[in-house]
């Protein structure tokens, strides 16, 4: 029993990596408001922030970054922040999806259905959520409400997610 009740307290910590995409912020013309963000619902579910940068919307940085946080740092998730758009420089989506091996549409499609609750503009977002490795990558908005409201969707499904990716075996259904 004491092993069984040890083994559930170390699936339950993970680790996380949280990366602003910002022309701007990595020039430090700007306050990163949306990263503080991610970090503060992230740790409210005692996820331990292990890693914090910001840089600017270049794709190879953002490839590179990524494969970095999740191959050689072993993260158990990687929250992006910015460069979900349109625009010729939003290419987190472009760059995360070059990194994944499997793609979990779901997470954006629920971020993207709740957001257009509230704006219109939210069927232009192109991001993405997957995984790497036994790391789960999910691309955010780059303003701190667009991250709330967000990281709100998913975050009843989060931790179940990270638990699977990490190979729990146990029956997702309820009785």
């Amino acid at each position: 029993m004491r092993n069984q009740k040890r083994k559930r307290l170390e699936i339950m910590s993970f680790s996380a990596g949280v990366v602003t995409v910002s022309d701007k912020g990595s020039r430090g013309e700007r306050e990163d408001l949306s990263g503080k963000e991610v970090v503060r619902m992230l740790e409210e579910l005692s996820i331990l922030i292990s890693e914090t940068a910001i840089i600017p919307d270049e794709k190879d940085q953002i490839r590179q970054t990524l494969i970095d946080l999740a191959d050689n740092k072993k993260l158990d998730l990687i929250v992006t922040t910015g460069g979900t758009g349109v625009t010729p420089r939003d290419v987190t989506p472009d760059a995360t999806l070059e990194v994944i091996e499997r793609v979990l549409p779901g997470m954006a499609e629920a971020m993207r259905q709740e957001s257009l609750k509230k704006t219109p503009h939210a069927m232009i977002s192109r991001a993405v959520a997957g995984i790497r490795g036994q790391t789960l990558i999910i691309n955010l908005p780059g303003s701190p409400r667009g991250v709330r409201e967000n990281l709100a969707v998913i975050l009843p499904a989060l931790k179940h997610a990270l638990e699977k990716i990490r190979g729990d075996e146990t029956e997702c259904a309820t009785p």
